[in-house]
């Protein structure tokens, strides 16, 4: 188990991606991944009201009903829930008036008294940062959020987030949502870990897979035939830099008996302040690597190799 940062949430170390719930995956193959992935000792979720809005005849919510009507059926009182405000549809941005409101609407889509953690999706330039920061903590005064988190959040939002919280007097963030993986990491790891370390923030990145990438299933920039929605995305990594990492995730991995996905999961575990990865599964089968990944503990060779072959590849520059 790993601490989300100050908070009292103690989780598996990997955390289950709900953004393909009500896109590649229905109903009942959601449900049967969920229970796929709790029954391997999973325990935490993440999700979206946002989620998945871009599908043609949604409306956004419906990962966040899917997972509500889950837990109702399987009824689990020990799942830590994520979720996310600012790209709803109907509740877009974040001034005051629409964190509550969004809040209140995912407090009813997943069913819960209170939101395990909730993240500011998306900064939002157009609001005042102080107004907020005010909303998020009034929402954990008033017990409808126990934790408050920032997700794409710039080092320097980050700092100002907290130190308005301070001045404030009311809950800081716990966790940041980046977007961080082997082929992905410059960022991260200059601005983002710096501030987590600083505050004693835990890091949940997503896109842990670099969009099915670090899979090893696209080794072609040529993702015509592909039939995953994701391929395109991908691909994109497939350059010789890319794949010398998928070779090097492959040789660490079968030393292990691990798979290319989990070893890569194993790897960004290993780094500073990363408490639980995000990473998704659009069917059953694919569940078991990501509870390998949240299981395998790489040797400091291990990752210093995996660290040396992935520094500054063009994706990252």
């Amino acid at each position: 188990m790993t601490r989300i940062g100050t908070s009292d949430l103690n989780v598996f170390p990997l955390s289950l991606g709900g953004n393909v719930f009500g896109w590649t995956a229905d109903r009942d193959t959601s449900f049967a991944v969920l229970d796929a992935f709790v029954a391997g000792g999973g325990d935490f979720i993440d999700t979206a009201d946002s989620y998945s809005s871009w599908v043609p005849g949604n409306s956004g919510g419906e990962s966040e009903t899917i997972v509500g009507e889950w837990l109702a059926s399987r009824k689990r009182a020990d799942v830590v829930v994520a979720t996310k405000v600012s790209q709803h549809p109907d509740f877009s941005g974040l001034s005051g008036a629409n964190v509550r409101k969004a809040a209140e609407a995912s407090l009813s889509r997943l069913g819960v008294d209170a939101i395990d953690l909730y993240y500011a999706h998306f900064d939002d330039a157009s609001v005042p940062l102080e107004e907020t920061v005010e909303a998020f903590g009034q929402l954990v005064a008033d017990g409808l959020v126990r934790n408050v988190a920032v997700s794409n959040y710039t080092a320097e939002r980050i700092r100002e987030w907290i130190a308005i919280a301070d001045r404030l007097g009311v809950a800081r963030p716990v966790a940041v949502q980046p977007h961080y993986n082997l082929v992905h990491r410059n960022t991260v790891e200059e601005t983002i870990i710096p501030v987590a370390q600083e505050f004693g923030l835990s890091l949940v990145p997503y896109y842990s897979l670099a969009s099915g990438f670090l899979t090893g299933k696209y080794r072609s920039t040529d993702a015509a035939g592909q039939a995953s929605p994701r391929a395109q995305g991908a691909a994109k990594y497939a350059t010789d830099a890319g794949l010398r990492i998928i070779d090097t995730l492959e040789e660490i991995g079968q030393a292990h008996d691990a798979s290319i996905a989990a070893t890569a999961l194993a790897w960004l575990r290993a780094q500073p302040t990363v408490a639980a990865p995000i990473a998704s599964a659009r069917t059953v089968e694919q569940v078991p690597d990501l509870l390998a990944g949240a299981r395998l503990e790489l040797s400091d060779d291990e990752v210093g190799q995996l660290n040396r072959v992935s520094e500054w590849t063009p994706a990252q520059a």
